[in-house]
């Protein structure tokens, strides 16, 4: 039996929307026959294409075979042959979208931050569990190669009690004089409701949360290191959204984890992201494809002495961690997650109330940069 699920999908025209959730997520999922639910049945995505740009939505329809497309929110959700609504637009327009698809009794799963604020998550989350919508919030880094090596590795035991986190991001974007910028300007106005930690922070949360347990405070210092930038338009514009942010995080069982984030750092690692993870029994450090590990056994005798080189060849006394199997496209999986959640009713733990955990970090990082100590974390209630 073949089912089809028509999605509604608003924010395709940008980078992430059109790559990662169309075209390698729902469109190849469509291309090979829909996905196989472990009760026989497939599912098969019907994308439908929303945005404000009717001429750039005509020429993605056009390129990939997709016969709906449309500029009218309203219209998609009037619509009772739609099921779900996707939302990877501008984070200050999600919310206000994505109550008008719970109140139009659509399943919806978003991009995250979910919302602006902490407040309009949380109403959000309220909103959907009242209406009886399925919901969820992406959370890619989780269904990435390199994180899940490293959770195979903790779930082993190998590391033993762990001791610390320590996670390295980020990259240099050219400030777009003499280099195209890889960033869009709104990432650098404040007013836009953007910044690296309201883009990066919802994500250490989730990662903190899945991996090694659940943030309890936050300490943290912002910075906006680079203070003018050139935008698409060729013109100069100050910078007033952080840039740079650098975090301690305390979470439950006495783990202590750092976190660097930054837009303004060259790159001397073997990804753009790095976690550093060390326990009792062994060392593990993952990126975003590659883990590596190195047990107590092997963990050689290193000492200090400025007066002469070392000799000792770190990098040599690690492993590499080999795949289980082959790993699907990150996005993808958690699509096909969703839709077997929506269908079947399968279990899906990331609803709208992770997606809210994710603001609560950004908020009190902000908060902790603004008054210069450590912020608390209580529990959110549903």
């Amino acid at each position: 039996m073949t089912e089809t699920l028509r999605i509604v999908m608003n924010g395709v025209t940008g980078r992430m929307g059109h790559n990662q959730h169309l075209v390698r997520s729902l469109l190849a999922i469509r291309d090979e026959g829909g996905l196989l639910l472990a009760d026989g049945r497939r599912v098969v995505p019907e994308p439908v294409l929303l945005g404000r740009n009717a001429g750039k939505l005509k020429d993605l329809a056009d390129r990939y075979d997709v016969p709906l497309w449309s500029t009218d929110l309203e219209a998609c959700l009037a619509d009772p042959s739609t099921d779900i609504y996707f939302d990877a637009q501008l984070t200050d327009l999600r919310a206000a979208a994505v109550t008008s698809a719970i109140a139009a009794g659509k399943h919806v799963y978003c991009e995250k931050p979910i919302a602006s604020t902490l407040e309009e998550s949380l109403r959000l989350n309220a909103l959907a569990t009242q209406r009886g919508v399925k919901h969820g919030v992406v959370q890619d880094k989780l269904f990435l190669p390199g994180l899940r090596k490293l959770r195979t590795v903790i779930e082993s035991g190998a590391l033993g009690q762990i001791l610390s986190v320590r996670g390295d991001f980020g990259y240099w974007v050219f400030e777009g004089d003499w280099r195209p910028a890889q960033r869009p300007s709104w990432n650098y106005r404040a007013g836009d409701g953007v910044g690296i930690v309201l883009d990066m922070f919802p994500h250490w949360r989730y990662v903190l949360d899945s991996l090694f347990g659940q943030v309890r405070a936050v300490m943290c210092t912002t910075a906006t290191h680079v203070p003018e930038r050139v935008n698409e338009a060729g013109q100069r514009y100050e910078c007033t959204a952080d840039d740079a942010a650098y975090a301690m995080f305390r979470l439950e069982g006495g783990i202590i984890a750092q976190f660097a984030s930054s837009w303004a750092t060259r790159v001397n690692r073997d990804e753009l992201l790095e976690i550093h993870v060390d326990g009792t029994m062994g060392s593990a450090v993952c990126g975003l494809h590659t883990c590596t590990v190195q047990p107590r056994t092997a963990t050689p005798a290193a000492r200090w002495n400025p007066d002469e080189p070392d000799g000792l060849d770190y990098r040599g006394a690690w492993l590499d961690v080999p795949a289980a199997s082959p790993y699907a496209n990150g996005f993808r999986a958690q699509w096909e997650a969703f839709l077997s959640h929506v269908v079947a009713d399968t279990p899906f733990p990331w609803g709208l109330l992770e997606g809210a955990k994710g603001l609560q970090l950004a908020e009190a990082a902000l908060a902790s940069a603004a008054a210069g100590c450590w912020i608390d974390l209580p529990d959110l209630v549903a």
